[in-house]
């Protein structure tokens, strides 16, 4: 039971990797924002079912509504956009790697407002292994960023930015109040159905059907695993080993989009990736650990 976390972690870098060739099938079909729409649905209904049989809802939640609000943005509907938006402007490996950029906004916000969240300097050479491993493998500046690359590459970082932040939210906010990781998952994606159906166009949205491919992917990749089950596996990652070290799960994506593009999309790979994919598994490593923390600036002790 000891190494159960690690084996999550593990679990859900490679789920969140799988992630972008489904999105990639269905953004064929469909716009990213009814991509975003359904993935959510399929991944509440198991979630809301499976919270109901072990009883993990209670009415006393109610009164942390506001929070689940929050994280229903910033880790659905923001994150779920950015990256569905930015995976159909973008090769499937390219929109993989750059989602290993979540741990850099993670570490830089919990410095800010996790106390207890210190920066060592296994994890600061972690970021910098991980960073330039995910550069490697996008190598977003090489080529003309111009049109659709651009914004893809924008719509990315955004996404990243926004699961970043609420790492640092659920570690400060959720974590805390002692709820069940079921209950958790179920108001914050019950709480993004309706802000999504809200801005999502429905026109159209059946075309997923005319490949059973893409609407199997959609259902089960991305809705049963990739959003109820990894948002399990998130809550319990971010309360037993801590923000930074679960947003480090993030490093494992860029590999595993990298190998399923080459896989079945055919995407090349070079020695430069297979450099960049090494740079990020010693990140993961050197991010998990923990030793002296790195001493900070005074400004940065008394905000603390």
């Amino acid at each position: 039971m000891k190494h159960l976390p690690i084996l999550a972690f593990w679990l859900l870098g490679f789920i969140w990797g799988s992630n972008f060739i489904y999105m990639k099938q269905a953004s064929v079909l469909i716009l990213p924002e009814q991509i975003v729409l359904l993935r959510v649905l399929f991944g509440f209904v198991p979630v809301l079912t499976y919270a109901l049989l072990i009883g993990a809802l209670q009415r006393r939640h109610l009164r942390y509504a506001h929070h689940f609000l929050v994280m229903s943005v910033l880790a659905t509907a923001a994150y779920y956009y950015g990256f569905a938006k930015g995976t159909a402007l973008l090769p499937s490996g390219i929109a993989g790697a750059l989602s290993g950029s979540i741990p850099i906004f993670a570490l830089l916000l919990a410095l800010l407002f996790i106390p207890n969240e210190r920066a060592t300097w296994q994890r600061v050479l972690g970021l910098v292994a991980g960073f330039s491993g995910v550069l490697l493998i996008a190598d977003p500046f090489s080529a003309d960023l111009g049109g659709g690359k651009a914004a893809g590459v924008l719509y990315m970082v955004l996404g990243s930015l926004s699961l970043g932040a609420s790492f640092i939210y659920a570690k400060k906010y959720l974590s805390p109040l002692g709820i069940a990781p079921a209950a958790l998952t179920t108001y914050q994606l019950g709480l993004a159905l309706p802000i999504l159906g809200f801005f999502t166009r429905l026109e159209g949205i059946g075309n997923i059907l005319q490949s059973p491919q893409a609407t199997w992917g959609l259902i089960i990749g991305l809705g049963l695993l990739g959003t109820g089950l990894a948002y399990l596996i998130y809550y319990y990652i971010v309360d037993k080993l801590g923000a930074v070290t679960a947003a480090s799960a993030t490093y494992i994506p860029p590999v595993v989009a990298l190998a399923i593009g080459a896989i079945i999309v055919g995407e090349p790979i070079t020695a430069k990736d297979y450099l960049a994919a090494i740079l990020i598994f010693i990140a993961v490593i050197l991010i998990s650990m923990k030793t002296r923390p790195v001493t900070l600036p005074v400004a940065a002790k008394v905000a603390d």
